[in-house]
């Protein structure tokens, strides 16, 4: 299959990438890995000889029973006797002496059969050895190779300019570098040696056949690349069976990954119907996959009976009539060619694994091969002596690279002058944040150039034009290590007295003090056990600490509530003294005192000078500024004498921060972040598999209940399969009975017999047909209808979960997407096509052990001897693979976490030049599966070897022993045939069912999880039925001494005797410090949590008593970080009301009180236009406006706002203000802000601390209490 492939350098669809043959897929290997694969190779070649050259004794052997028959026969006539190894007549007439010359005598069985033992034994050891090395050589080679692409691949990833990480998801990246390799290593391991193995018995097979009789040859190949065929195409139906399930899978991932947002629109119904119908595709793909390998089964084993039964009568004639072979020889020729047809299909798979390692390796291997743009890497480029830092764009043009047709910079021409603070304004998407990035060259101007000092920064070496810049960030990037690590960061090799200091110029050390293990405190993955204040402070110490000539700050204190703003902005400014600085801002307060301002439009710089001389233009700025002021009539912030000596608050406890992470900002993120920090987690690190050992493997008895209304298909699949079981002993009986015939002295009876075998193997052809085509149909159909209900009722089942449930980390999304995909198929295990294997194995073995211990007990019981090495041999290499499957995942685990970190971060990667600490990182932490594989290839060969070389053992042993029989008990040697065959037909078929053992485990715990996740009981109930509702709901809100903490961190009291009321229609403004509750209070009137102690009351009623459905239908939400669903924006709107069909003028009549319409109007596709995954496509502005009017939709009793505003630039938040006070006319509401000039209009003001109220008023009430509301207001200084 070809990849369709973004190229970022035209940003469109490249053509098809070039195919990577075959032997380029080995271009990593050294003249030592070459070595090991020629050596492994002839091994396998010799390995693919053994089982031609066994036919060969196998025929001898064969020649010898039927010779000494014949000579017991001629013996059993008294008138007879053996002379000179003659059958001769005693006393006979000269005739008589004559007509028996011909007939041989004096045959020793032992000491024949003793002798094809020792050959037997001989080939066994041989294979024993040369399988051993032919696996444990190309395991080893592929994993050297391997550990090569993977350091080689991600170093190139490492290298790739920004512009390529835009147009190549990191989602996918992170796929590649898992899955796709793990295909090329399948393509290059192993499967190659079992090939030229195949290939070799094929040639070989082929070989004996055309030396031992060509024209039974030549029949036998007119039949045989049926068979192959059929072979050929099972193995495809198999690979094609890849996408099916992806597309459902997505829809369950974004679910779980906007959990809060479904729970509060009451969406949960509505997500399981859209899941339920994505699953259908992956249903009725099974069901066709369970089809076609039924009829391609079947079709194999009619055509392999038919030319049983084709090739029996033809080589019958050639023995008995024209005499042309010897009974021993038609059986060589024939299973010479059969063996030769079968290994032939059998190499399909291998040449599979083939394609898909070529597919695979082809993006690898272009990724690989491209040059970045923009080389981070290179050594190229001048440095300059002396660095002033005047910056100058001269006609800069510039489009993303995945947005082509979008132009964001049009001809920009500025100055930026040494040493001083210049500031950009303008609205959303004027190109503010592209100049910065251009600036730091993570993409290169499409047109005009930009200097540094007067040189094109095209010119400069990039990784120490990139050491000059210190950056902070609107969302600083933390790494997943401790905080003096994460300072590290900015530059290598500096002492913990130049960290202390950066800190202190940051105003972080004091936080960091108070924190049990200071500098080094884990910050969590992303950051996420430090409030947003936090991580702004330790972004400036990382940022101070390079030293840097040029300062950017992004949007730096745009999240941060009033406290930490006025705490992060003094640092700031004191970082910027002396350094040339460029400050983006959407709050104009804090640019005020820029040297220079410039103002932004349409990607130009369309006015720039200070603060008055800009005021007086009347331009962008002055109507941004106009904007910002109206109704903000407040005491200014910025007063110099509060501002000297504001300390860091003393109160920041690392209880109250790391509460942070739950209170603060995204509503949807809050708890996710600091679950998965992997190192500071609340539960001990626990591996999946330890998980999994906890819970007691399901009953089958259950699993089968779930399977109940298909029970008409699994009676009709195991009447198939148990058909199929009986298949094999049967030929065991034809097969052995063909050879007896060659001992019939009587030609007419002989030729009647064959006949009528033959006859009996057309018969068992067309039986096989039907009966694989009914097993593979009806199994097919069970187990994909269970599959699928399974996944319905596992997704409803965590959609009425409790939020609190998805905040223990092993209820991540994640996991769970990934427990619906794979635990729900696994259950399949131990129902569906399993169960017809199990009959069909358990049949095999009954059938055939009843035929073998009917015609002979002793040779029964030896041969049975053998049977548990057959089986074990099976289970070996089953049990193998899937053991060290589940090691390399986790070994793998460690470097994945590295290079999602690394993937997922790229741009601050970049910015820090820390490019090759990570590749280094990356390395290091692929040495553990790199000595795992090389452990295993080892291992995989000695069992590979044993299972191998048992067969010829059992044979050797078997026909020995059979051989005693014959001569001193008088057992006929088709009787010998018939148990041996029986016996090792059965092993085949209890290795093949052993080999499903660990499937069947396996499923037994997946159903068991499964089953865990039905019958619990979550803590609060989504049943439509239980608790009150009423028709008079007025909005009326109380909290009665409210307690509360998370349940993940049972330590942390969060709320701390909460006390506030709200009538119906007044707005309640909550304001405080980061992590004092004010997000908490709103998630338990959404019921999302209940009250350790205390009560909420809704309308006079105990909120835990009130039905949860009909409460969030009475309650709206925007938060700070809205979640939009991957659909159009008409469809997000509608998503406010779930219970319903909205007309399309409700939506627009929605969009246009959210002031939305306008802008809806003006895209190409209008209301039908796709927001992206997570809103991907729209501005926060838009995404903004969007969740209002899905609010809005709802027409709720209760709105809450928390922090509806916080992130938006000027003209933004004055659109959503205005809309925001639209949609809280009438309505009761909460407000969380963190900008104090938009609640100063509420009805009540609530100050928290510490999770309780300590002051409430009006805002004019509070300002002359002049107490915690006036002090933040006045200065942004802490609560006590």
């Amino acid at each position: 299959f070809s990849f369709d492939y973004l190229d970022c350098r035209d940003g469109k669809k490249k053509e098809k990438l070039l195919d990577v043959g075959f032997f380029q897929l080995f271009r990593f290997a050294t003249w030592k890995d070459t070595l090991m694969m020629v050596v492994g190779g002839l091994c396998a070649l010799v390995h693919g000889a053994a089982s031609p050259l066994m036919l060969l004794v196998y025929g001898m052997m064969t020649n010898t029973f039927v010779a000494y028959e014949l000579e017991v026969q001629e013996l059993a006539d008294p008138n007879k006797t053996c002379i000179n190894n003659t059958i001769t007549w005693i006393n006979g007439s000269i005739f008589e002496i004559a007509e028996n010359t011909t007939v041989f005598c004096g045959v020793d069985i032992e000491a024949q059969m003793t002798m094809f033992a020792y050959y037997y034994v001989g080939i066994g050891l041989g294979v024993l050895i040369v399988s051993y090395f032919q696996i444990a050589l190309w395991v080893s080679a592929a994993a050297r190779q391997i550990q090569r692409i993977r350091k080689t691949y991600f170093r190139k990833v490492m290298r790739m300019e920004i512009g390529w990480f835009d147009c190549n998801s990191v989602g996918e990246l992170n796929t590649r570098i898992s899955d796709d390799i793990n295909k090329i290593n399948n393509a290059i391991a192993d499967q190659v040696s079992i090939f030229i193995e195949r290939i070799s018995t094929f040639i070989f097979g082929f070989m004996v056949g055309f030396i031992g009789g060509w024209k039974l040859t030549l029949v036998v190949i007119a039949v045989s690349p049926l068979i192959g065929l059929a072979a050929g195409l099972m193995a495809m139906v198999r690979w094609v069976e890849l996408q099916a399930y992806a597309k459902a899978g997505s829809v369950a991932d974004e679910v779980l990954s906007s959990i809060r947002t479904v729970a509060a629109f009451g969406g949960e119904d509505k997500e399981v119907e859209r899941y339920d119908k994505n699953l259908i595709e992956a249903q009725n793909w099974g069901v066709k996959k369970g089809t076609i390998i039924g009829v391609f089964q079947g079709y194999l084993w009619c055509i392999i009976f038919l030319c049983y039964a084709l090739a029996f009568w033809y080589g019958s004639k050639l023995v008995i009539e024209t005499k042309e072979l010897s009974p021993g020889t038609l059986i060589q020729v024939f299973f010479g060619v059969l063996m030769a047809a079968m290994n032939l299909g059998q190499a399909s798979p291998c040449l599979e694994a083939f394609a898909s390692g070529r597919a695979a390796a082809k993006t690898i291997f272009d990724t690989i091969d491209r040059e970045p743009e923009i080389d981070c890497f290179s050594e190229k480029g001048h440095k300059l002596d002396k660095v002033t830092g005047d910056i100058e764009f001269h006609n800069v043009t510039f489009n993303y690279p995945s947005r082509p047709d979008v132009k964001i910079l049009d001809s920009l021409s500025m100055l930026i002058r040494a040493g001083e603070t210049t500031a950009f304004v303008g609205p959303s998407g004027s190109g503010k944040s592209t100049t910065v990035q251009l600036f730091q060259r993570f993409y290169n101007p499409k047109e005009g150039m930009l200097t540094l000092d007067g040189h094109d920064i095209r010119s400069l070496n990039i990784q120490w034009l990139r050491s000059l810049i210190g950056i902070v960030e609107q969302e600083p990037v933390l790494f997943a290590t401790t905080i003096a690590d994460n300072i590290r960061y900015g530059r290598p090799g500096v002492t913990m007295d130049d960290i202390i200091q950066a800190t202190k110029e940051a105003n972080a050390y004091n936080f960091i003090m108070d924190l049990p293990q200071r500098f080094d405190t884990l910050v969590g993955e992303g950051g996420g056990q430090m409030s947003g204040g936090q991580k702004q402070r330790i972004a400036i110490a990382r940022a101070l600490i390079r030293n840097p000539r040029i300062l950017l700050l992004d949007m730096a204190t745009s999240a941060l509530d009033n406290e930490s703003e006025a705490i992060v902005q003094e640092a700031l400014d004191k970082a910027r003294m002396g350094r040339t600085t460029i400050t983006i801002a959407h709050r104009l307060s804090t640019i005020r005192n820029a040297d220079v301002i410039i103002g932004f439009e349409h990607g130009r710089a369309v006015e720039s000078g200070t603060h008055n001389d800009l005021l007086e233009k009347k331009g962008v700025y002055f109507t941004l500024v106009t904007l910002q002021n109206q109704g903000n009539d407040m005491p200014s912030v910025k007063t110099n004498t509060g501002r000297s000596d504001i300390k860091s608050p003393d109160n920041e406890t690392i209880e109250e921060e790391i509460l942070q992470s739950f209170s603060r900002g995204s509503y949807e993120s809050g708890l996710v972040t600091l679950n998965e920090c992997p190192s500071y987690s609340i539960f001990p690190q626990q591996s999946k598999e330890e998980a999994e050992e906890r819970v007691e493997p399901a009953p089958v008895a259950r699993i089968l209940k779930y399977n109940k209304s298909e029970w008409p298909y699994m009676l009709l699949g195991s009447i198939g399969a148990a058909i199929n079981g009986s298949v094999n002993p049967i030929y065991a009986i034809l097969f052995s009975q063909i050879l007896g015939t060659f001992s019939i002295r009587d030609l007419d009876e002989q030729r009647a017999q064959i006949n009528g075998i033959c006859i009996l193997f057309c018969a068992v052809a067309v039986t096989s047909f039907f009966s694989q085509f009914l097993q593979g149909y009806a199994f097919g159909k069970s187990g994909e209808l269970l599959t699928r209900r399974l996944r319905k009722v596992g997704f409803q089942a965590m959609l009425k979960q409790e939020v609190g449930w998805f905040d223990d980390p092993r209820n991540s999304p994640g996991a769970l997407t990934t427990r619906l995909a794979t635990d729900a198929s696994m259950v399949q295990g131990a129902t569906g096509s399993q169960i017809g294997m199990i009959v069909n194995s358990l049949t095999n073995i009954g059938a055939s052990f009843i035929i073998a211990f009917s015609f002979s007990w002793k040779l029964s019981l030896v041969v049975v001897c053998f049977l548990p090495l057959i089986g074990l041999s099976g289970v070996f290499q089953a049990k193998m693979l899937t053991g060290f499957a589940n090691e390399d995942k986790k070994a793998m685990e460690a470097a994945g976490q590295v290079s999602s970190e690394a993937l997922a971060n790229i741009r601050t990667i970049a910015g820090l030049c820390k490019e090759s600490t990570f590749v280094e990182t990356y390395e290091q932490q692929l040495e553990a599966p790199y000595k795992s594989a090389k452990k295993k290839a080892n291992i995989y060969g000695i069992c590979f070897a044993f299972a191998q070389c048992v067969i010829f053992m059992a044979y050797a042993a078997s026909f020995r022993y059979g051989g005693y029989l014959v001569s001193s008990e008088r057992l006929h040697y088709l009787v010998v045939f018939r148990v041996i065959s029986a016996i090792v037909i059965s092993g085949t078929a209890l290795g093949k069912a052993s080999s499903f053992t660990p499937d069947y485990a396996k499923a037994k715990i997946a159903a068991a999880q499964f089953f865990k996740l039905l019958d619990r009981v979550p803590k609060i109930s989504m049943s439509q039925i239980d608790g009150e509702k009423w028709d008079d709901f007025k909005g009326e809100l109380e909290f009665i001494n409210c307690k509360f903490t998370y349940p993940t961190r049972p330590d942390i009291q969060v709320l701390n005797g909460l006390l506030v009321s709200v009538k119906p229609g007044q707005t309640l403004a909550f304001v405080g410090c980061s992590g004092c509750g004010k997000s908490t209070s709103v998630q338990l009137l959404e019921r999302f949590y209940d009250p350790d102690e205390g009560r909420v009351l809704i309308d006079g009623r105990p909120s835990h008593t009130v039905n949860v459905p009909f409460l969030r239908a009475q309650i709206g939400i925007v938060s700070q970080e809205p979640v939009l669903f991957d659909c159009s924006i008409a469809e997000n709107i509608q998503y406010g009301d779930n219970t319903r069909r909205m007309s399309m003028e409700e939506i627009v009549d929605a969009a246009k009180k959210a002031y939305l319409h306008d802008f809806v109007m003006t895209l190409p596709d209008k209301y039908e236009t796709p927001v992206g995954a997570q809103g991907s496509q729209l501005s926060r502005g838009q995404k903004q406006r969007i969740a209002i009017a899905r609010a809005i939709v709802r027409n709720p009793k209760i709105l809450l706002l928390d922090e509806a505003t916080s992130a938006l630039d000027t003209e933004s938040e004055k659109t959503v203000q205005a809309a925001l006070d639209e949609a809280r006319r009438g309505r009761t509401c909460i407000v969380i802000a963190h900008r104090l000039s938009t609640i100063q209009t509420a009805d009540i003001i609530a100050v928290m601390s510490q999770g309780a109220v300590i002051e409430r008023g009006t805002h004019e009430e509070l300002m002359a209490k002049r107490a915690a509301y006036y002090k933040l207001v006045t200065t942004g200084a802490p609560i006590s």
